[in-house]
């Protein structure tokens, strides 16, 4: 019998995914992201910071959304408020967050990036930049955009409610 079984037949696409195979869409993605993490956040591993994936995206909100609080990154990603503050604390310790009281309720702390956040934030995007010309050579503009559509249809079948 052939090892590509489909669902129904045989023992099924979850016994196929356990033994690492390379035609699961979903699976291959994900490996593709990790290998994109992984690089992405080398370019960060000999300097004086540790950044994580998730310390990358908590920079990259208050990049984009400078003064906002804690609670505001929680409402936004969904994470759990506990983790969130641990990461926060982390990076104010490193000195890539900055922490004001609010001038009208001060028990709100408002955070932006300090001058070595925003280099930080800045080697990411040149990384992620460098990274997705990387990712697509050798595709044409034509296999770009077909990619492109055929991802956002995956997403679009993951965003809709059965």
């Amino acid at each position: 019998m052939s090892t590509n079984t489909t669902a129904g037949r045989g023992m099924g696409k979850s016994a196929d995914r356990s033994k690492g195979r390379d035609d699961d869409v979903l699976e291959l993605i994900h490996t593709v992201m990790h290998q994109y993490r992984a690089l992405q956040y080398r370019v960060l591993k000999d300097g004086p910071h540790d950044i994580t994936h998730m310390d990358g995206k908590v920079l990259g909100f208050f990049h984009r959304h400078p003064g906002a609080t804690q609670s505001d990154l929680a409402q936004q990603s969904g994470r759990d408020k506990a983790q969130l503050a641990r990461l926060i604390k982390g990076l104010r310790e490193q000195g890539l967050l900055t922490a004001e009281a609010d001038e009208l309720d001060r028990r709100q702390v408002r955070l932006h990036l300090s001058e070595a956040g925003l280099a930080v934030h800045r080697e990411l995007r040149q990384a992620s930049s460098h990274l997705s010309v990387q990712a697509v050579e050798g595709l044409s503009k034509e296999e770009q955009q077909q990619l492109m559509a055929l991802l956002l249809k995956v997403k679009a079948n993951l965003e809709r409610e059965d």
